[in-house]
C-alpha cells in the first residue's frame, strides 16, 4: 500500500548555522539510504523555502486568483514528502517516526495514496 509522508516543522525563528544544517542534512541522508534499502522507497523530495510558493484558486465563474505564499498563514510549513510503498499503515508509522521530519516536535502526515482503477 502506498503512503505519503508529508514533512511538516515550524518556521526557524533564527536561520542554522552551517554545523545544524550540515548535521540535519547528514540525518536525512541516512534516513534516504535506510528507506532505498528497505525497498519501500517510491520518491521524496524536500521543497524549495516557503517564500517560492504561489498559490491559484478558480472561482465558480472561472476567474483565476494568483497570490504569493501558501494559501494558509500558519506556524509550520510543508518542507518535503516521502511516498512510500508498505504493507500497512503501522509500518509507515515506523518509518514516519524514524524520519528526522518528526523530531524535535515538528510532526508528519501519514496519509494513504488514492488509487483509482482505470477504466
Amino acid at each position: 500500500m502506498k503512503y505519503m509522508l508529508l514533512i511538516y516543522g515550524a518556521r526557524p525563528e533564527t536561520p542554522q548555522t552551517p554545523a545544524e544544517i550540515e548535521a540535519e542534512m547528514n540525518a536525512y541522508w541516512g534516513y534516504e539510504k535506510e528507506v532505498a534499502e528497505a525497498g519501500v522507497r517510491l520518491g521524496s523530495e524536500a521543497l524549495q523555502p516557503v517564500e517560492t510558493a504561489t498559490t491559484v484558486a478558480v472561482a465558480d465563474d472561472g476567474t483565476r486568483t494568483v497570490t504569493d505564499g501558501p494559501f494558509a498563514e500558519t506556524r509550520e510549513i510543508l518542507g518535503g514528502y516521502y511516498l512510500l510503498d508498505v504493507p500497512d499503515l503501522d509500518a509507515a508509522l515506523e518509518w514516519a517516526a524514524k524520519c528526522p521530519g518528526s523530531w524535535h516536535g515538528n510532526r508528519i502526515e501519514v496519509r494513504p495514496v488514492q488509487e483509482f482503477e482505470e477504466s
